[in-house]
């Protein structure tokens, strides 16, 4: 069964790694439980009565039982009692802490030669021996790669470049980076830590009205590029006076005289980086290294409504949550020289930020993608990466696949049994990827799960290496402490441990940028993050994600809705692929939009009577109905109240995406969105029940 590393839906997070394996096979304990040994005494008779050729098989069977006794896998040693895998702080109100190191005081790095990301990127560089570092690809051919001696030099070029050009070596220097996953956007990143300077991610799907808020909030003056479109779309908000303090462009693509011509008509410089590069080669800076407090990045959090949150991160920060997650795992991965990760998921995350951060530091190596995730495969088939990073949504959609392409009986029982063995292998700790439902099914996959936001940087609890059971996302950080706060209108109570997960540690962010209002919302005046989502501590001290705060309202009658958690477990039936439940305080029940699975839903539909093309079964309103029930019959499965459950939905062929504006960059629904975009089917679906 596939399980989780490190990544993030809505606020939370997970990470996948495709290095190890999570694998299970039949225990010879199964094969040797029926079989009956004589008595010590009737040995000899029993090998006196048979031929010669039967104790040659006898002997044989005896060699192949001592082989399995000497060689069968065992379980992992976990680094801490399982029962027992955090512990209560005195003093705080029932605050928890890792029970996983030496130290009762919060780790704040793991290296004492790596405190900021600066230094991180010098001690992978020495590690790897000048090995391959940054790989990119086009299409149909083999990866070709930067040594960290290259990716160095071009990052120290370009910030001597820029220094040149009147950016100055300070921490508050904003540099924005608006491209997608390539090497030249971590040249840029590194060039802004090799002189003190800070990082702004500008996301290619924020949408323009973003962006603009971004570059003023930030006082961007200098924004380094991938693409002419991009640049364009910046200097159109010069022309319209909207951002006043842009003055530099750089691009990483080549780009025509017309771009250059139109920038200098409004006040903008337009440059290629190479040549900014060489300007810096000419006019070479000695580094100005951060401090660990120093900021190192401010991250803009998409947000579901309202403008963008720039989340401020120190480099200590961003050492403090990759260092937890090295200490929990040391004693059973270490990352080295050898390990590959595939970059896809976006730069301007820090997920994607943190797991760069942990290969770079030990002088690994990152492949990016070509950019189309629908060559994504291809690109993985090319690279043959060993860290994998993956978010939620992905996950199920990988699991789904799965278990879609067992199109017959047969396969699928084959399919659920190799699971059901592989489970019961890793529930006794037993870690491998060499039994035979490896080789037929589960080779080199190992999960580990995790939770997480921006605001601590990425993660902030872990699982324990060898507790490999789900519903859980593991224990806190050895950098952080986490605590549970009363949440009266859900009726949640510490005093029952439950409540809304608050985090304080060295990975927590310094507030957002230049938005006092939301900063105090955020974090209180003891330094506690207000995460917004709420938990329950299990007996065994790992936590349990329950709810959410936000997103909550009440239906005409006075019960309290929270809708979120009501979807995962609507998105769990098997033609669902997304879902989005409405309900207000003027109405006394909930209706639901839900989008098919293109790939999953026809062979269900077929296995039920129902034919036909996808958009003819999303039409179909048997075939609705059938869906409805099944939705139901999880909600009640999952303890939903009858006022919890939908009581009518609407069928939408196109997925909820992006690029309609219906989700966010890190795919959380945005749900005023939603809300408008179905106004008039969420109108007819409470036209046409009465309760």
């Amino acid at each position: 069964m596939l399980g989780a590393l490190l990544a993030s839906g809505g606020s939370g997070w997970l990470l996948v790694e495709f290095a190890l394996s999570v694998a299970g096979k039949m225990q010879a304990q199964d094969v040797l439980r029926g079989l009956r040994l004589p008595e010590l005494d009737d040995l000899g008779q029993l090998f006196r009565s048979v031929p010669a050729t039967a104790l040659v098989g006898l002997g044989a069977f005896a060699a192949v039982v001592a082989y399995w006794f000497a060689s069968r896998p065992k379980a992992v040693k976990p680094p801490c009692d399982l029962s027992r895998q955090s512990a209560e702080v005195e003093g705080l109100d029932g605050a928890r802490r890792s029970v996983i190191g030496d130290s009762a005081q919060l780790l704040t790095h793991y290296y004492d030669d790596a405190r900021t990301m600066y230094e991180v990127f010098r001690r992978g560089f020495n590690i790897s021996e000048n090995g391959p570092c940054l790989g990119f690809r086009k299409p149909k051919q083999p990866y070709q790669w930067l040594s960290y001696k290259e990716v160095s030099e071009r990052a120290e070029a370009l910030g001597s470049g820029l220094l040149q050009q009147g950016c100055k070596p300070s921490t508050e220097q904003f540099i924005g980076v608006f491209a997608q996953n390539r090497p030249e956007w971590i040249i840029s990143e590194l060039a802004c830590y090799t002189y003190s300077m800070v990082v702004v991610p500008l996301y290619d799907t924020l949408g323009p009205g973003a962006i603009r808020y971004i570059v003023n909030t930030a006082d961007i003056s200098t924004v380094i590029c991938d693409k002419p479109e991009k640049a364009r779309v910046l200097l159109d908000h010069v022309e319209r006076r909207e951002t006043p303090g842009l003055s530099s462009i750089i691009l990483m693509d080549p780009f025509e005289k017309d771009l250059r011509e139109r920038g200098a008509r409004c006040g903008v410089r337009i440059q290629a980086m190479r040549d900014v590069e060489e300007c810096g080669r000419g006019s070479r800076h000695v580094p100005v290294p951060p401090r660990p407090e120093d900021l190192s990045i401010v991250c803009f959090t998409s947000g579901t409504t309202g403008n963008p949150k720039g989340a401020m991160l120190t480099h200590g920060n961003v050492v403090a949550d990759f260092s937890g997650f090295l200490k929990v795992t040391e004693s059973h991965w270490a990352p080295t020289c050898a390990d590959v990760h595939i970059s896809y998921l976006p730069l301007a995350h820090m997920f994607e930020r943190m797991v760069q951060s942990v290969v770079y530091c030990h002088g690994g190596r990152i492949g990016f993608f070509q950019g189309d995730i629908r060559l994504l495969s291809d690109d993985m088939k090319a690279l043959r990466p060993t860290i994998f990073p993956v978010v939620p949504r992905l996950l199920n959609r990988m699991y789904d696949k799965i278990f879609s392409q067992a199109d017959t009986s047969l396969k699928r029982w084959m399919l659920e049994f190799a699971a059901r063995r592989k489970k019961a292998e890793v529930r006794s700790g037993i870690i491998r990827n060499d039994s035979l439902w490896d080789k037929l099914f589960f080779n080199k996959i190992q999960v580990y799960e995790g939770y997480g936001q921006t605001e601590c940087t990425a993660g902030c609890t872990f699982t324990t290496p060898g507790d490999w059971t789900s519903g859980h996302v593991g224990a806190p950080l050895p950098c952080n402490l986490i605590r549970l706060k009363d949440v009266e209108e859900l009726n949640y109570f510490a005093s029952k441990g439950e409540g809304e997960i608050c985090v304080k540690g060295p990975n927590v962010f310094k507030g957002y940028l230049k938005d006092e209002e939301k900063t105090t919302e955020a974090l209180d005046e003891e330094g506690w993050l207000h995460t917004g989502d709420i938990g329950k501590w299990l007996p065994n001290g790992t936590l349990k994600i329950i709810d959410r705060k936000k997103h909550i309202f009440k239906l005409a009658q006075g019960e309290y809705i929270a809708p979120e958690k009501i979807e995962n477990i609507y998105i769990r039936s098997d033609p669902v692929a997304q879902i989005y439940v409405h309900g207000d305080s003027l109405q006394a029940f909930l209706v639901g939009i839900v989008v098919p699975d293109s790939e999953v839903m026809p062979g269900w539909a077929k296995k039920r009577g129902f034919d036909g093309a996808y958009a003819e079964l999303c039409r179909n309103k048997e075939v609705q109905q059938a869906i409805m029930e099944d939705m139901v019959r999880l909600g009640k499965e999952s303890g939903l109240h009858s006022f919890e459950q939908v009581k009518a939905i609407y069928i939408h062929s196109d997925m909820f995406s992006v690029q309609n504006g219906l989700l966010t960059p890190t795919l959380k629904a945005k749900r005023p969105e939603l809300r408008d975009y179905f106004k008039r089917q969420i109108e007819e679906l409470y036209s046409s029940i009465s309760i």
